[in-house]
């Protein structure tokens, strides 16, 4: 069956880096676009960045544009979220998530059809 596995995730301080993984099995994961989305407590779940089929195309949320990079790796079915200049507002769990689509720019839940199970990201002040 399809599973998606992030890890990567913990505590860190505001200003600090972490590069969150997404690995992927049973599925043609280069057919995939992916996306990475999260929620915070009592939150809803929210778009952060998607990536295209090759990688050849990104998209971003406003509020983590120029912070956060999104990239994959199709030969080792995984994508990656390098987050940079973390703040206390980007604790949330992180999720990842495949869309058959192919585009970049789905922002929606969903129109995604596989998650992970998500990780944790805790940013300290």
């Amino acid at each position: 069956q399809v599973q998606l596995v992030e890890s990567g995730g913990g505590l860190v301080q505001a200003g600090g880096s972490l590069r969150l993984s997404c690995a992927a099995s049973g599925l043609t994961f280069k057919m995939y676009a992916m996306g990475w989305f999260r929620q915070a407590p009592g939150k809803e779940r929210d778009f952060v960045a998607g990536i295209s089929r090759n990688g050849g195309s990104t998209y971003y949320a406003d509020s983590v544009k120029g912070r956060f990079t999104i990239s994959r790796d199709n030969a080792k079915n995984t994508v990656y979220l390098k987050m940079n200049s973390v703040k206390p507002e980007d604790t949330a769990v992180y999720y990842c998530a495949a869309d058959p689509y192919g585009s970049s720019r789905n922002t929606a839940p969903t129109t995604y059809n596989y998650w992970g199970q998500g990780t944790q990201v805790t940013v300290s002040s």
